[in-house]
């Protein structure tokens, strides 16, 4: 089986979810469902068909629940089978735009703070899969972001 790098982008829909074979992008998998009932279904195919060297996942800021469901899931997976989990911070694949928070607050970037700042008008900005990867861009503390903005 082909040896892979994954990229798990699972904070809004669809979940996202990129292989990559020596760094370049080979394969993209996408669900509209639930983190907790698209993770499972989408690793078992993913599983089926290569060897996962290691596991790229957005640790927040966004959905508090699916943050952690995918956390829970990505650690538990690369615990039993042996593969590493890296980390990168949401804004990595949205070009640094907002991301939904709840209501009309939205998670921003502030120069490596994180802050929330309200819309009047919904903020849409897609996240996207790199076509390439370097996994030095990627961090060892895969600790979840769970920023949750005074209510």
């Amino acid at each position: 089986m082909p040896k892979v790098d994954v990229i798990v982008i699972e904070l809004s829909t669809p979940i996202l979810i990129g292989i990559y074979k020596e760094g370049t992008l080979v394969e993209t998998l996408s669900s509209t469902e639930y983190s907790s009932e698209a993770l499972p279904l989408l690793f078992q195919d993913i599983l089926d068909n290569y060897e996962i060297e290691n596991i790229i996942y957005t640790q927040g800021p966004g959905s508090f629940m699916a943050i952690k469901v995918a956390y829970i899931f990505l650690r538990t997976l690369c615990i039993v089978n042996n593969i590493r989990l890296l980390a990168t911070p949401a804004f990595t694949f949205n070009n640094n735009g907002p991301i939904k928070a709840f209501g009309k607050l939205y998670f921003m970037n502030d120069n490596g703070t994180i802050t929330t700042k309200k819309f009047e008008d919904p903020q849409n900005v897609p996240f996207e899969l790199p076509k390439k990867i370097n996994l030095s861009d990627y961090s060892k503390e895969t600790a979840p972001l769970y920023v949750l903005p005074a209510v």
